[in-house]
Parts: structure tokens; C-alpha cells; sequence
């Protein structure tokens, strides 16, 4: 029973359907523009959540602080505190440390 109403409404209602789209006058068509843009609303904002963010980059360059007046290139860092940063927090129980 279900696949002879599927059969029926594939072979018979949908041609008559879209043969009945395509008498439309451009009047009609003007009259259906409004629905079909509120249609066409609720549908992009039914589907916006699930859709994927994409965030717009600034600029194209990694290093938005480039100090091109400086003739250093790395900023000097203490190692002998980092060191014993590291030794500090290793023996209390933290695993990883990032001293920069």
C-alpha cells in the first residue's frame, strides 16, 4: 500500500504538480516572492547552527607585532630562572611547564 502511493505520487502528482509550476503567469510568480523569501529565511536559519564557524582573519601576517625599528631578533629570555621554575614545579607534582 505505501509503495503504491509513493509510486502514484512520483508518476502522477508530481509531473502534474511541476507542469502546473510551470503555467504560472509572471504576475503569480510576483505574488509568490514574498512567501518564498520568508521560506527561504526560516530555511537559512533553520540550517545557520549547524553550519561551520569560520573566523575572518585581521591580517594575513602571523606576527601582528613585528618591531621592524629593533635589531634584535628574539627577546632574551633567563634561562637559569626557567630552570629552576621547571625544577620547582616538576617537584610539586606539575608534569609540563611552558616558560615562554
Amino acid at each position: 500500500m505505501v509503495l503504491e502511493s509513493a509510486a502514484h505520487t512520483m508518476k502522477v502528482l508530481l509531473p502534474a504538480y511541476i507542469t502546473g509550476l510551470t503555467q504560472l503567469t509572471v504576475s503569480k510568480w510576483l505574488q509568490l516572492l514574498p512567501f518564498l523569501g520568508v521560506l527561504a529565511v526560516l530555511g537559512y536559519l533553520a540550517i545557520c547552527p549547524f553550519l561551520p564557524n569560520q573566523k575572518q582573519q585581521k591580517d594575513s601576517l602571523i606576527n601582528l607585532k613585528i618591531q621592524k625599528e629593533n635589531p634584535k631578533v628574539v627577546n632574551e629570555i633567563n634561562m637559569k630562572i626557567c630552570v629552576l621554575l621547571t625544577q620547582l614545579i616538576v617537584s610539586i607534582g606539575v608534569q609540563r611547564l611552558s616558560c615562554l
